[in-house]
């Protein structure tokens, strides 16, 4: 099968390595408009289950990525001059330059025609068995048929910025810093031995307030480097990465579709739908829509078959994770309501920002309540394993008894 596939993310990339894996004699061209090395962002993050997928389907390419990450088991959150940490789930963080690295090298290994500085003029898909937008949440072979897609595009309330800086968190960091006109906050996260990705948000009165609408890059950084002095340890921010311009000022955008097929044309990663930065997602729902997609096409009998089953395959993966992700950004945009509770209980329900209910509960009372949940399903956990035991130990004196 000929395969071209617009986009040298990761979703595109990691696509034509499992094709290539599967069936040697596919013939495989990848389109990049960009330079290549030339990436946006610093670093991505992922759960170990990725890792374990990544394993099973190809584990050349994933002992180069665990290789090349770090890892973090504590959540940090700062709250003006308070601080807490908690033990949580191994997470990891990679360069994305880096990981866009080992995947490009894998993918030529395996014969894969990598085309860098060759966008798809006006949107014009190239001629192939099969093609795949793999180019972005503004995909330009999707915007070409829209409408037959059914994209809606719909836009957060909260500004936000990607940011890097030398300082290397050794924890998933949350910072709040309070100013005269609201509160601003940072996500960080290491990705390797030189830095950290650092994602600031604000509510869009703050950031007209203090100006970020208005100022330029200099006097952005100056005052954001201000206002996380606190975490940053004197570390700077920087607004560029890997020969890109500054990083803008925006709006996240939730990409949806209604279908995410066109004839041979098939939606990948976040030209098919977004999920809000806050939930660390983004990189592993595309890997994971490459290896859903890859599998369907080699199971399938048909291409219109099993683009049929990748959609519904991935559609039903991807509800829960959509809500957690909706609720995760409405938790942000709310802040108010649970910035000033102890610096415990603010991260406890941070923790629980992907709740349905905890938007209509009172954050004290929702504290309480998970809290005593908890302890019952502790509970529960020692019945299960420690029940049978005492049963069987209980049987063992009776039999004892009996025999003396």
């Amino acid at each position: 099968m000929k395969v071209s596939c617009v986009g040298g993310g990761p979703a595109g990339l990691y696509l034509s390595i499992l094709l290539k894996l599967r069936d040697p004699s596919h013939d495989i061209t990848v389109h990049e408009r960009d330079p290549e090395g030339s990436t946006y962002g610093w670093g991505v993050t992922y759960w170990g289950g990725l890792l374990d997928r990544l394993r099973e389907h190809d584990p050349e390419s994933a002992r180069a990525v665990e290789e090349s990450s770090v890892c973090w088991r504590d959540g940090v959150a700062h709250v003006g001059d308070r601080s807490t940490r908690h033990r949580g789930d191994e997470g990891f963080g990679i360069g994305r330059h880096r990981l866009l690295e080992i995947l490009a090298a894998r993918a030529r290994s395996l014969g894969v025609d990598l085309r860098y500085g060759q966008g798809v003029t006006g949107g014009a898909p190239p001629a192939a068995d099969l093609v795949v937008a793999a180019d972005g949440a503004g995909s330009a072979l999707r915007t070409r048929h829209a409408a037959h897609f059914g994209t809606e595009i719909a836009h957060g309330r909260n500004p936000y910025v990607w940011l890097g800086t030398t300082k290397v968190f050794d924890a998933f960091t949350f910072a709040f810093a309070e100013t005269d006109h609201g509160w601003v906050w940072a996500y960080g996260y290491g990705f390797g031995p030189g830095g950290s990705t650092c994602v600031v948000e604000c509510a869009p009165d703050t950031w007209r307030g203090l100006g970020l609408d208005r100022a330029d890059e200099a006097e952005a950084l100056v005052l954001l480097e201000k206002l996380l002095a606190g975490v940053l340890d004197g570390h700077p921010l920087t607004a560029r990465s890997a020969g890109r311009a500054a990083a803008p000022w925006q709006t996240f955008r939730t990409v949806t579709n209604r279908t995410w097929s066109r004839d041979n044309l098939v939606l990948l990663g976040d030209a098919a739908h977004t999920t809000h930065y806050s939930i660390g997602a983004g990189t592993t729902l595309a890997l994971e829509d490459a290896m859903a997609l890859a599998a369907a096409l080699h199971e399938r009998g048909t291409v219109p078959d099993a683009l049929a089953h990748y959609e519904r395959e991935r559609r039903a993966a991807l509800l829960p994770v959509q809500s957690a992700a909706r609720y995760s950004a409405r938790w942000y945009e709310n802040l108010p309501r649970y910035i000033h509770l102890p610096p415990r209980t603010m991260f406890a329900l941070l923790g629980q920002r992907h709740s349905p209910l905890l938007p209509y509960v009172p954050p004290r009372l929702y504290h309480r309540l998970d809290q005593e949940a908890s302890r019952l399903e502790v509970l529960r956990t020692l019945k299960r394993r420690l029940g049978p035991r005492l049963a069987r130990a209980a049987q063992r004196t009776v039999d004892r008894r009996m025999t003396d």
